[in-house]
């Protein structure tokens, strides 16, 4: 399972071993004990890779293979392509866009995922710092 934890400032991606339904069940515990609404409910996250990345055409090949509806990717434009998941977002009762995000998808497309995302970090943390 892949988890985005979305806050103020971007997201954290992350893979983890258990489902959706075990962090859903975690999750409405937690709001119950601590007294706190919690939303619940299947959407989908969105977000960028820049298109140069050297696996992204491995990344593509892996959703065309296993005809999942839960990624697709998209030319956004002719430096980015935007990966869309399919899955469950987890949320307070507020409008904020703060929350988590969980999808299932295959291993292999959940490793290289978090392989482009983890370089795209790693791409913008030089960036930042040739900056400063």
């Amino acid at each position: 399972m892949l988890k985005l934890t979305y806050t103020e400032t971007g997201f954290n991606l992350e893979r983890l071993v258990q489902s959706p339904e075990q962090l859903v069940a975690l999750r409405v515990v937690l709001a119950m004990r601590v007294g706190q609404s919690i939303t619940v409910e299947p959407s989908t996250a969105a977000f960028l890779l820049p298109a140069n990345l050297p696996a992204l055409s491995l990344l593509e090949s892996e959703a065309r293979r296993n005809d999942s509806e839960a990624i697709d990717l998209c030319v956004a434009d002719a430096d980015f392509v935007e990966v869309t998941l399919r899955g469950t977002w987890i949320g307070g009762a507020s409008e904020g866009a703060q929350g988590v995000f969980a999808t299932v998808l295959g291993d292999r497309a959940e490793l290289l995922l978090l392989k482009l995302w983890l370089e795209t970090q790693a791409a913008a943390e030089v960036v930042g710092e040739v900056g400063d």
